[in-house]
């Protein structure tokens, strides 16, 4: 799974998502690509289910890009404990997704296979997308 080697700190605020994506918005490495319609978290574990659901759909056919890095920890407190006592511990990382970001692109495939690898993909993230192709 994805997480950065290292950090310049260890924990973050969770920060504001608000706004449209400017960077990363157009299809530049593959034919086809998966855009987010909406904000959210993705987590390593989401990326690394989506990423086996494109290369599983496509018979490891094609070349998958991943346009999105979790970099950003997350932290969660144990169960039953109680209130105060700092913050928790950094639980997993994520990539904080907003409307326009490209997720994953591709290449090498038909278009109706690219389709369906990219609807497989689609369900397997918490963000609202949209298949897109190269203009």
């Amino acid at each position: 799974m994805l997480a950065p080697k290292r950090a310049k700190f260890r924990k973050q605020f969770r920060g504001k998502m608000r706004g449209k994506s400017i960077r990363g918005s157009v299809v530049s490495f593959g034919e086809y690509g998966l855009k987010a319609t909406t904000v959210g978290w993705v987590t390593s574990r989401q990326i690394e289910a989506a990423r086996k659901a494109l290369t599983h759909s496509t018979r490891r056919g094609g070349r998958v890009w991943i346009r999105i890095f979790p970099d950003k920890p997350v932290t969660k407190k144990p169960p039953e404990t109680r209130m105060g006592s700092g913050k928790g511990d950094v639980f997993e990382y994520v990539a904080a997704v907003r409307p326009g970001r490209i997720l994953f692109e591709m290449a090498g495939v038909s278009l109706e296979s690219a389709k369906v690898a990219m609807r497989l993909a689609a369900a397997k993230l918490p963000v609202r997308t949209r298949f897109v192709v190269k203009v």
